[in-house]
Parts: structure tokens; C-alpha cells; sequence
């Protein structure tokens, strides 16, 4: 029996064939990320279903998104995506490691996006496909940067998604390779919970939009169960169908 899309506002979703499946973390990142400077390049690591590609699709005019991707199965099903959504002729999955496609392109990008692994070895799964899409060891924070760092082009920005506890270490080391924050986003479930993520946008020490007070700004998702706060439903509304 073939399997049902998620179905977004403007595009669906097919994620059957991914370990990982649509989650609140990629939805917040794509429509959290700046396109102000209006990129006319974006490139997605690690793009997964190509949520995020299909996201900034909708949101900006970039004439050229591309997405890597390392895992098959996940690969065929972003291809897939990408030429069922209205915006198959912006998009194009790259079916590659990383270091790999450093090496092999001379092009930088405006806008970089990443949703990374970051759960530790400790909570590994027999499943190999999940371990890829969802271990930091299959993308260490320290290749990430510096791979960001060569395809990146001086005025562009990184948007990030990672975990509150690994803010201060990634921004450190994120400084190592020039880049700096411009913006940071704290997200809590509820009032009461803890902050559970950080999304942060970096730019280049040097670059004309490098600021020297970050912007940090605070998101609560929800007031209870499904009783969603105003300032989420502004910031998702453009995708969820039911927002």
C-alpha cells in the first residue's frame, strides 16, 4: 500500500523511504532562516525528504537550491520530491559525502542550510539508516563549519539548527572558521520546559552584514497540548495546513 504524503500548504512530502521523518526542528529552520538578502543560491546538507530545500523554494526567488544528501534511499526520495513539487526546475539533489562535494566545486552560495545529526553514539540504533541521518559522528560539528566555510560566499548567511546545550561549543568553534551569529533562536515546547533548541544564522566576520549585538530572540511552540502560541503559528502558518 503506498504510503501517505505529508501534505504542506503549497507542496507534499513523501518521507517513507527516509530514517528521519518530517519534525518540528526542519519546519522551524526553513521558515526561520533569513532570505531578506534575497539569496540567488541556497544549498541544503544533509537534505534529507528536501523539506528544507522545498521550504525556501516557496519563501524566496533563489534560481538555484541544491541539496546534498549521502544516504540512497533518502537521495531517491528528495529527487522525487523535488520533481513532484511546483519548483522542480530551481531544485537538485546532489547524491554525495560532504568533503566529497567541497572538493568538487569551485561555486559558493548565498544562503547555506543545515539541519544536522546531533544525537550522541550512546543512543545508536541497530538501524544503519537511522544512525546516518541522526548521529553527529556521520557529520561532526567541526566538518560541517569548515565545509560551510569554503562554500560559502562573503556576504552569505548559514542557518542552523542544533541543541540548546551545544550553543556556546558550536559558536566557538563556528569563530574558528570566521563565521560569526547574527541571529539566534531559542525554542521551548512550553512556558515551563526547558529551551530545547538554539537556531542560529551566521554570516562572515568581515562581511557588510555582520553585526556586533546578536539578535536573540526566544519561541515558545505551544501553551498545552495543540494550543499553539501566536507567535508560532505566524512564524509556520505559510506551511501547516491546519495552522
Amino acid at each position: 500500500m503506498p504510503q501517505k504524503p505529508f501534505v504542506f500548504k503549497k507542496f507534499n512530502v513523501q518521507q517513507h523511504e527516509c530514517a528521519m521523518k518530517i519534525g518540528t526542528d526542519a519546519v522551524l529552520l526553513g521558515a526561520w532562516t533569513s532570505i531578506k538578502n534575497r539569496p540567488c543560491s541556497v544549498l541544503d546538507i544533509g537534505a534529507g525528504t528536501g523539506i528544507l530545500s522545498l521550504m525556501l523554494a516557496q519563501r524566496s526567488d533563489a534560481t538555484l537550491i541544491d541539496a546534498l544528501e549521502i544516504d540512497d534511499s533518502a537521495y531517491e526520495q528528495c529527487v522525487e520530491n523535488f520533481e513532484q513539487s511546483p519548483w522542480a526546475d530551481r531544485l537538485f539533489c546532489y547524491h554525495a559525502a560532504l568533503e566529497e562535494f567541497v572538493d568538487e566545486l569551485d561555486d559558493t552560495y548565498d544562503l547555506i542550510i543545515c539541519n544536522p545529526p546531533f544525537y550522541s553514539e550512546h543512543y545508536k540504533t541497530n538501524n544503519k539508516q537511522r544512525n546516518l541521518a541522526r548521529f553527529s559522528d556521520a557529520m561532526p560539528f567541526v566538518d560541517l563549519l569548515e565545509s560551510v566555510s569554503k562554500l560559502l560566499s562573503e556576504q552569505g548567511l548559514f542557518s542552523v539548527i542544533i541543541p540548546f546545550k551545544e550553543t556556546s561549543h558550536f559558536i566557538t568553534l563556528a569563530s574558528t572558521y570566521r563565521l560569526s551569529p547574527c541571529r539566534i533562536l531559542h525554542v521551548k515546547g512550553t512556558p515551563s520546559s526547558e529551551v530545547k533548541r538554539s537556531l542560529i544564522e551566521f554570516t562572515f566576520q568581515n562581511s557588510d552584514i555582520a553585526q556586533k549585538e546578536v539578535l536573540t530572540e526566544q519561541l515558545i511552540i505551544e501553551t498545552a497540548r495543540h494550543q499553539y502560541t501566536e507567535a508560532y503559528i505566524n512564524l509556520t502558518q505559510g506551511f501547516y495546513l491546519k495552522m
